[in-house]
Formats: C-alpha cells, sequence, structure tokens
C-alpha cells in the first residue's frame, strides 16, 4: 500500500444526525428540528411546527451531546487521526441573525475539541452541515436573501476566532451542490415552499460568496487554517456508447458534479453553466465586487462524498430500471450490485472520480463521506457480523490505493456514519453506517448504549497498518 505517513484516517458525522439535545442549553431550532420521520420509500415531511405528539428523531440523535467523551474513546481506540463534525448554526446563534453567540454552545464544542485533543484526534469541522436555524428560512427565505451572507460570515468568524487554536481544518458548506436540485432549496439553501430554479441559483450564488468571504477571513485570522469545499460527488456514465447518451451524461456531469468545484476551487462561473442560465431564462444577479470575492476566496482542498455511481441516458424507456441513490438516482448500471436501499456499489468508480477531480483542480482531496447503510442483526450473544460492510470498505479502500499510486494527492478519508446515527433523508436508525452500533430504533425506542460491530476491529486494523492490511477476516 502506498497510502502516505500522514493519511488522515478517521470518520464522519454531522450535528443535526447525532447530537440531539435540540433544545438544550440555548439552543435554537433548526430546519432538521422541523423534520419528521420517514421511512425505506418515503422521505421526510417538515413541519412549521413542533408537533407534541410529533416524532423528530433529531431531537434526541444518538445522544451524542451527553456522550461525546464515551464516543470519541471508542474512535481513538480505532486509532482515528481526523474526526470530521459540524456545528449546530443555532446552537451558536439560536435565530442565527443574533449578533452574540450563545456561549453554552461555544463551550460544548470547546470540551468536544479538548477531548478530540486527549487523544491526538484532528477535528475536521463542516461549518454548515444542512443546520441552518429555521428562524433564518421563516424570516429571511434562507440564502434566497443576501442579508443571510453576513449572518453566516458571522458565524463562520465567531468559529475561527474561538477554535483558531483547536481546529486546522475546515469546510465551509456540506455537499454544495445539493442546490443545483430541487430537493436542496429547502435542506440546503433554506428556502421553504414551492421550488422556483430562479430562486434557487440566485441562493446558490449567495452561499458561494459566504463561502468565499469566509475563506478569505478565515486565513486572515489564522494563515495555518486549512478550509476546503464539499460536495456529494454522483459519478455517472453514458448509459451506452450512443453519442446522443454520452452527451447527456457530459451535460449532467457538468451541472451537478463540476458547477459548484469550479467557483469554489476556480473562483469563478464556468461557460456552461452562464450558457445553461441563458437557455433557461435564469438571471443570476452579480453585486459589485462579487467576482472579485469568489477569485479571493477559493479553497484549499476539495472534499466530497462517495457512495455510488448511476448511468445516464438521453431518453429513458419503459424496459430501463431505475436505482436510488444520494442526491438522485439514475439508470440501472447493469454490472454493478446494489444496496438494500437501491444504491448501485461501485468502488472502481472511486479510482476513476479520484483521478477526475485530481486532473482538473490539482489541489488535496479528501474523501469525507463514504459508507454502506444497512440493516444489521444484534445476535444472541450481542455480537453484529457486517462482513457485507467490511466487504464495502475493503474493496473502496483498494480502489483509493490505486487511485494514489496513480499520482492522486489524496490526504484523508472519514468513512460516513463512524458511528450509527439518523439517516438524513428518511430519518431511520434502521439504515445502519457505521462501526459501532447504537441501540435505537426507527421510532426512538432503546437505551442508546454503544456497541462495537465486527467492522469496529476490523477498520481498527486497517488504520493500524496505514491501509496495508485488508483482510476481510
Amino acid at each position: 500500500m502506498t497510502f502516505p505517513k500522514n493519511f488522515l484516517w478517521g470518520g464522519a458525522t454531522a450535528a443535526n444526525q447525532c447530537e440531539g439535545a435540540w433544545d438544550v442549553d440555548g439552543k435554537g431550532e433548526s430546519i432538521p428540528d422541523h423534520m419528521r420521520a420517514g421511512g425505506l420509500h418515503k422521505r421526510r415531511v417538515m413541519t412549521p411546527t413542533i408537533e407534541p405528539d410529533g416524532y423528530y428523531p433529531n431531537h434526541d440523535g444518538i445522544e451524542f451531546y451527553h456522550r461525546y467523551k464515551e464516543d470519541i474513546a471508542l474512535f481513538a481506540e480505532m486509532g482515528f487521526k481526523v474526526f470530521r463534525l459540524s456545528i449546530a448554526w443555532s446552537r451558536i446563534f439560536p435565530k442565527g441573525d443574533e449578533t452574540e453567540p450563545n456561549e453554552a454552545g461555544l463551550a460544548f464544542y470547546d470540551k468536544v475539541f479538548d477531548e478530540c485533543k486527549k487523544y491526538n484526534i484532528e477535528p475536521l469541522v463542516t461549518i454548515s452541515h444542512f443546520e441552518l436555524p429555521y428562524a433564518l428560512a421563516e424570516n429571511y427565505g434562507g440564502f434566497a436573501n443576501r442579508k443571510t451572507i453576513d449572518f453566516f460570515v458571522n458565524f463562520a468568524t465567531t468559529l475561527f476566532k474561538h477554535y483558531k487554536d483547536k481546529v486546522k481544518y475546515w469546510l465551509t458548506f456540506n455537499e454544495i451542490n445539493f442546490g443545483t436540485l430541487p430537493m436542496g432549496g429547502r435542506n440546503l439553501l433554506g428556502i421553504l415552499g414551492e421550488d422556483d430554479e430562479q430562486r434557487r441559483y440566485q441562493a446558490l450564488h449567495h452561499m458561494f460568496i459566504a463561502s468565499a468571504k469566509a475563506v478569505k477571513i478565515g486565513h486572515e485570522i489564522n494563515p495555518d487554517f486549512q478550509i476546503g469545499c464539499m460536495l456529494a460527488y454522483i459519478t455517472m456514465y453514458p448509459l451506452t456508447c450512443k453519442p446522443e447518451d454520452v452527451l447527456a451524461s457530459q451535460e449532467l456531469v457538468k451541472k451537478l458534479n463540476w458547477f459548484c468545484g469550479d467557483v469554489q476551487v476556480k473562483g469563478k462561473y464556468p461557460y456552461y453553466m452562464k450558457n445553461y442560465f441563458a437557455k433557461h431564462g435564469i438571471q443570476v444577479d452579480f453585486e459589485a465586487g462579487d467576482e472579485e470575492i469568489l477569485q479571493e476566496g477559493t479553497v484549499d482542498y476539495y472534499t466530497f462524498s462517495y457512495y455510488m455511481t448511476s448511468c445516464v441516458a438521453a431518453t429513458i424507456g419503459e424496459s430501463d430500471d431505475r436505482v436510488g441513490g444520494n442526491l438522485f438516482g439514475g439508470v440501472k448500471n447493469e454490472y454493478l450490485e446494489t444496496s438494500e436501499w437501491g444504491w448501485q456499489i461501485d468502488p472502481v468508480g472511486l479510482r476513476f472520480t479520484l483521478n477526475e477531480l485530481y486532473d482538473r483542480y490539482e489541489i488535496p482531496l479528501m474523501i469525507v463521506e463514504n459508507g454502506l447503510g444497512a440493516v444489521d442483526k444484534v445476535e444472541a450473544d450481542g455480537s453484529i457480523h457486517d462482513d457485507y460492510r467490511i466487504d464495502y470498505f475493503r474493496r473502496h479502500i483498494e480502489e483509493m490505493n490505486k487511485a494514489v499510486e496513480d499520482g492522486v494527492n489524496l490526504i484523508g478519508y472519514t468513512p460516513w456514519g463512524c458511528i450509527d446515527l439518523v439517516s438524513g433523508g428518511t430519518g431511520e436508525m434502521s439504515k445502519r453506517y457505521g462501526f459501532i452500533y447504537v441501540d435505537k430504533d426507527d421510532e426512538g425506542n432503546g437505551t442508546f448504549n454503544r456497541s462495537k460491530k465486527d467492522s469496529f476491529e476490523w477498520y481498527k486494523k486497517v488504520i493500524a497498518t496505514n491501509g496495508a492490511d485488508l483482510a476481510s477476516e
């Protein structure tokens, strides 16, 4: 294996999916706090008010807020070099528009970062991971309102100053390219109501400006900060070698995968999106100085989530099978297997993706989400034999290594849901990703106690050998 000696092995979580304590110590309501539970074939429903009899799985999460010491100790036992987590915006600024932070919120993350330092674990902090304060969505229209840029910059600046000696690695927005899709309007951009493409792209522009401003300010506060972007990378193949399928795939790849990365890494809007806007009657308003802001606020490294790939066809026939996926699905690839949730598993596609990204941007890359959502069975003796998860990770890490041998500058890997947590898309607990099992079911019942799966010891060995030992047993 050729992973560098300082490779950042670890795991990833998000505050809204694991912390719980949704109304504790001055925390305000976030958009996820208004999301009721869904299911395997049912997306979550957002309610304008918190219904007393409704079940909102994020309200308890997995009780990380009260169990962070136990969880970080388990991460340390696995040998984590880095722990990706997010900071709940409404824990620091309850309504999002305050000028002064909630000190109790800042103190909580101080304790979390101090616990990480105790075990020499580097925090990797996502500033905004689908956790917009609900008041910003309700009162301002989220990022559709340019005022929200200043609210975010104030939030980010507060974090940079307060944690300047505790956090080195930062990400501005999680899966920012979610904003190119209708479903990203609410969860990412904070736009309530029906989708409007014009409004959504304007809001996404405001988010680009907010990110760029934060990057520049962060570097001024601490020049050693490494501040990156984060995208949901959905690798897509033409369904056939028919030229029309190839063109359809190319067009979708540009819009969904390349656009946001081009803006955040290269600091400017690409020609193909300007053309898309012109063809669809979309007018993205730039204020004076916006182009300079984007140029001055480019990121230091590029991170992404990778779970699956899909196929694209110019026309989809009745006989073409559809599959699910992160953000959206596609046409079934007959050469790939699928998970229980219909996501196509494609380890080789990860090597392809890493090479594509590094060829385009030539800055350090990090995979900050990757994993298999599956139903785990607890045996009578309490053991959990998740060979399917071990096999998934083994094959993906092998392809990561091949990409490194290809010359890709890959600096870290943080599998998603290193501990079981609430599914962002469905609110389920039964869709488990973690190396650590959490005793909670889809209705919120359980002890919340932690136990190790077989994959826990396996990943521990992988980290200890820097990826050299990838045996399945």
